[in-house]
């Protein structure tokens, strides 16, 4: 059986209002927002290249654990290629992000560096050589 990436799902306290940050920061467009059987909110975003990236709320009567954008066991981060990391950094900054980590120059050329995005998300920006 050949397996396909099918979706990373974010948890926030405000699923709107996170959408509407990964829209204005990554270019991620809105394809539904509902109201699950769950009793949660539910907006299904999309990468430019249509990668599915989910974002909800706690379903009712679900209680949360606290987010971690620090380095650490489980699902860490996942990663986004940007042209310019310098300029990047600076406009993600503007936009509330937390850089965490670099930028870092690795031998093969490539630059990466990780930062904190709303709801203690953590992301690695990848500069390819």
């Amino acid at each position: 059986m050949a397996y396909e990436f099918n979706h990373v799902h974010i948890k926030a306290s405000d699923p709107e209002k996170t959408a509407n940050w990964y829209v204005t920061a990554f270019n991620f467009r809105i394809m539904s927002d509902t109201v699950r059987h769950f009793g949660d909110r539910f907006i299904r975003c999309e990468t430019a290249d249509g990668t599915a990236v989910n974002i909800s709320e706690a379903r009712a009567n679900e209680q949360l654990g606290g987010g971690d954008a620090t380095a650490h066991w489980g699902l860490e981060h996942f990663g986004l290629n940007v042209d310019d990391m310098d300029a990047e950094l600076e406009r993600l900054k503007s936009l509330g992000a937390e850089l965490m980590e670099g930028p870092i120059d690795l031998p093969d050329g490539v630059r990466i560096a990780f930062i904190k995005a709303p709801d203690d998300v953590r992301i690695e920006l990848l500069q390819l050589s």
